[in-house]
This record gives structure tokens, C-alpha cells and sequence, in this order.
């Protein structure tokens, strides 16, 4: 039984240290706001180009929605 219980106990060791290594991680992205996290993602996509084209348009009335 003794047996047992050291290979239990080492198996709990290693989840609390991969639980406690997920939280670090965790913790970590959530100090940065989401919107800060995502800066970039759209560099240089034309759709995201003519969204903000045909918005502005909009805008200015110069294009009917």
C-alpha cells in the first residue's frame, strides 16, 4: 500500500506543479488587455482596408449604406 501511495502522491506533486505553471501562464495574459493582445492581426489585410474605406465613405455621406 505504501507503494501505491508514493506514486500517488508523486502524481499529485506533478499535477499541482503543471496546475500551478497553467495559472503563471494565465495570470500572465490577463494583465494585458485583449484589445492589446490582438494588436496587428490585420496588418496589411485588404478586406480590413476597404472596411474602413467604404466606413469613412459612410461617414461623410458620400456613400449610402
Amino acid at each position: 500500500m505504501s507503494e501505491e501511495n508514493s506514486k500517488l502522491e508523486a502524481r499529485l506533486r506533478r499535477v499541482e506543479k503543471e496546475l500551478a505553471e497553467i495559472k503563471a501562464i494565465l495570470a500572465g495574459k490577463a494583465k494585458m488587455p485583449w484589445y492589446r493582445q490582438i494588436v496587428g492581426d490585420f496588418t496589411g489585410d485588404s478586406a480590413l482596408a476597404e472596411i474602413i474605406r467604404l466606413g469613412r465613405l459612410i461617414c461623410r455621406g458620400k456613400l449610402k449604406s
